[in-house]
């Protein structure tokens, strides 16, 4: 069968009559089957789920009343919720556990006729920019396997690259959906704070979580987004603003003339690779060509992003972990003898060495006497931050930056360096301590034969610009 990489061009075919349902999922758990024993993009597949619904879809289709969504083939990381499904987030602590109820995600999407494939590798509880600290062990990158696909993210850019399906769901915290889309060449769209639910996805930091789609295209961006964006009664922090008809309006002309900041840093630093500057410049010249408003603008805070993100990211982590203790939930060690030593040995055996550095990192930027100092000093910093960043929207439509400083890495070169891995997320920590939206959309291929992307920050709810746009400087 061949690749599509819009849904719209699936439909013509499924609904037509010239493959089933069926036959559509048997060929990617074939494809599964084949190459991801190489990728390890997938933990689970959902054999006897996928081709039940298959089923009723085929019966759907001969009575013409399949959903919007009908025959997409979708993963789901490994720290969002499906009924049934095992949920582990990547780690030793949630090792054969099961779902006891689905997502808000999962349910829209199944709703429309979506046919989840399984689930897919991830850093342990989402905690890593290369996707080697799950417990499954590292995804590999489908187009180097000596690379990392990126992270925590990872299985399902990996997934969508090599064709094991055509959308899947990610969370991004601080980067985590579009660095991974950057390393592997596809598109992935981080929403405004609010604008997707969070119920029923595995929390690594509250106030920075966000569920959103990576695929091969904005249009599977746009129709997968208007399904899953909205209003949920299980999640207080839900955007109620009405969801605009993304795929509709895609699709009609646009020739709005955008203003574009580039941030100047990002096109003038030595620690962003070279070949990648110079395509920074090679775009802003076609957008200006293109009728696009183009400024080059001052923005000299990159040195404090990650640090604030860290600070806050881990205090909220280690209070979001703390329920995985032995008891409540999750993995009890043998060696437990009374309370304390279950809690010290379960934590312990239980999380990674990436979760356990947070954890204390965490803790530590809470605890008595450093409160102020870190924790209090970071969210003041994260105001300021936000408020920079929206006085450069008042005046520009979206800012620009490239994704990632570099393309993927080689498995293992950063795993004992985490600052450095820290850096991996100095672009895209922006969107998540502001919340505002972002896009990262693959223009680039480096004479190392990887793939990279540039990336789109907007205003709030502003997703259907920035999709517009992405269609627009698409390689």
């Amino acid at each position: 069968m061949k690749v599509y990489d819009r849904l719209s061009d699936l439909h013509v075919d499924l609904l037509s009559g010239t493959f089933s349902a069926m036959d559509w999922v048997n060929h990617h758990i074939a494809a599964i089957e084949a190459q991801n024993k190489e990728l390890n993009a997938f933990v689970e597949i959902f054999y006897q789920e996928a081709r039940d619904r298959a089923t009723v879809l085929d019966q759907k289709i001969k009575f013409g009343k399949p959903g919007k969504l009908a025959g997409l083939v979708v993963g789901i990381k490994d720290n969002i919720c499906y009924k049934g499904m095992g949920l582990s987030a990547g780690s030793r602590m949630l090792e054969n556990f099961q779902s006891l109820f689905s997502a808000t995600v999962v349910e829209r999407l199944l709703a429309e006729d979506a046919i989840i494939i399984g689930r897919l590798n991830c850093d342990e509880f989402a905690m890593g920019s290369s996707n080697e600290t799950s417990f499954y062990g590292p995804v590999r990158n489908p187009i180097d396997t000596t690379k990392v696909p990126g992270g925590s993210s990872g299985g399902s850019a990996a997934a969508v690259a090599a064709g094991l399906c055509q959308v899947a769901l990610g969370s991004d915290t601080g980067g985590s959906i579009r660095q991974p889309a950057s390393f592997t060449g596809t598109f992935g769209l981080k929403p405004t704070y609010g604008r997707v639910s969070r119920h029923g996805l595995i929390a690594f930091a509250s106030s920075f979580d966000q569920i959103g789609p990576i695929a091969r295209s904005t249009e599977d961006l746009a129709v997968v987004m208007e399904v899953i964006a909205g209003d949920d009664q299980f999640d207080a922090t839900a955007s109620t603003q009405e969801v605009p008809a993304y795929s509709a309006k895609l699709k009609e002309e646009n020739n709005q003339g955008y203003r574009i900041a580039v941030l100047r840093d990002t096109v003038e630093n030595d620690g962003v690779d070279k070949e990648i500057r110079e395509h920074m410049l090679a775009k802003i010249s076609e957008l200006r060509q293109a009728g696009h408003q183009v400024d080059l603008v001052d923005f000299p805070y990159f040195d404090y992003l990650v640090p604030i993100y860290y600070l806050i990211a881990t205090a909220e982590a280690s209070s979001n972990l703390a329920r995985f203790d032995g008891v409540h939930f999750g993995y009890r060690s043998p060696k437990g003898t009374d309370l304390e030593s279950i809690y010290k040995h379960s934590r312990a055996e239980g999380f990674g060495s990436e979760v356990k550095r947070r954890i204390i990192l965490g803790t530590f930027v809470l605890s008595s006497g450093y409160y102020d100092a870190y924790y209090g000093s970071a969210q003041k910093a994260r105001n300021f931050i936000t408020k920079k960043m929206r006085d450069i929207l008042d005046e520009y439509d979206f800012m620009l930056t490239p994704t990632s400083p570099g393309t993927a890495f080689s498995i293992g070169i950063e795993r004992d360096n985490p600052v450095q891995m820290y850096l991996e997320d100095i672009f895209t920590v922006m969107a998540n301590i502001s919340g505002m939206p972002s896009i990262s959309v693959p223009t680039g291929i480096h004479t190392n034969g990887l793939p990279y992307g540039i990336q789109f920050t907007g205003k709030y709810f502003g997703e259907l610009d920035l999709l517009r746009i992405s269609q627009q400087v698409k390689s």
